[in-house]
């Protein structure tokens, strides 16, 4: 059998309306009679009529179509970002594009080519550990595409961002270790092409001087987030002459795979090391010992990216605003510390 897709010719027909008619009925245009609107709406659900939404972009110049790009889907936080922004999205009538670029420039790149491809309205980007060079979310800005950055930005384009004060988080963090009695406090970090790695790593120093805790290097430990590292860097602490009793993560994976480390090697948490993360992932209340951690508000994050993405898509290019929202962190204090 031949497929046919009911269009708006057919619904016509059969109600003996005219195009345009039933058209203004399918949008709720105020023109048309109620009677002859519920018997156009009834019909074009019993035919399973589905909008040609790329007839109306043509029309329209508009998809109403959000494309979000992020680096993994390994832990917890993109995932409830996403879940953020679609709530705002889905409010003002806009469905999303998602993809995921596994921490590859490369495929990044890929992604972008996606989006366009899909002609979308904007889209949200968080960049992957190995971007470097930003030429490929550029082409957003020149085709009059608005982008928006969470979480990790890129800091030479001027366009809205959505972050956390990684700063204070960090600070907070390792602050509390220390009057915790800690003063050997390691830090796993991420990569220095991150600048949420960098900040926080500004942060951990800023906390060791404010009590004048000597910064030792060979605590800290700067890494490119492939979790099988981890086993390698927290032995190679544990090694030392003069260990850590403490470890401060760039991240809760981080964090929780630290934390088993520690535990094979005959080791306690918190009492032999402390632990803390930052993010506040789901699993991070329901490990062995439970973690503490630095928590983001992550939905609230893709809510705030989303809505000013929007606000950027309803302007005129020329009346684009470069806002950067800083949201704050709190310390989330469990058993591993």
């Amino acid at each position: 059998m031949k497929r046919h897709q009911v269009t708006i010719i057919d619904i016509a027909k059969e109600l003996n309306l005219s195009k345009s008619t039933v058209s203004r009925a399918l949008t709720g245009h105020k023109s048309v009679k109620p009677e002859t609107r519920q018997a156009v709406l009834e019909l074009a659900e019993k035919l399973d009529y589905q909008r040609n939404m790329l007839a109306i972009s043509l029309i329209t110049k508009k998809t109403n179509t959000i494309g979000i790009i992020v680096p993994e889907f390994k832990s917890s936080y993109f995932p409830t970002a996403i879940i953020g922004a679609q709530e705002v999205a889905s409010k003002a009538g806009y469905t999303t594009v998602i993809c995921q670029s596994d921490e590859r420039y490369e495929t990044e790149v890929a992604n972008t080519r996606v989006m366009l491809a899909n002609q979308v309205d904007g889209v949200l980007v968080s960049i992957t550990k190995e971007t470097l060079n930003y030429d490929h979310l550029k082409i957003f800005q020149r085709k009059g595409i608005p982008i928006v950055f969470f979480n990790r930005v890129c800091d030479e384009m001027e366009v809205p961002k959505v972050i956390v004060d990684d700063y204070d988080g960090a600070y907070r963090a390792v602050n509390y270790l220390i009057e915790s009695g800690r003063k050997r406090i390691a830090h796993l970090a991420g990569p220095f092409s991150l600048k949420i790695s960098e900040k926080r790593i500004n942060g951990y120093k800023a906390a060791l001087r404010k009590h004048n805790v000597p910064y030792d290097e060979e605590l800290l430990i700067s890494y490119d987030l492939n979790i099988e590292k981890v086993k390698i860097y927290v032995t190679h602490l544990l090694n030392l002459d003069n260990p850590p009793d403490a470890i401060f993560a760039v991240n809760d994976p981080t964090a929780i795979e630290a934390i088993q480390v520690i535990r094979k090697r005959g080791l306690r948490v918190p009492e032999d090391i402390a632990v803390v993360g930052f993010s506040n992932d789901f699993v991070s209340g329901l490990i062995d010992p439970p973690l503490t951690t630095v928590s983001q508000p992550v939905r609230e994050i893709g809510r705030t990216a989303a809505q000013l993405l929007i606000d950027q898509i309803n302007r005129e290019v020329a009346d684009w605003k470069t806002i950067i929202k800083v949201l704050k962190t709190e310390l989330v204090i469990r058993k591993s510390s």
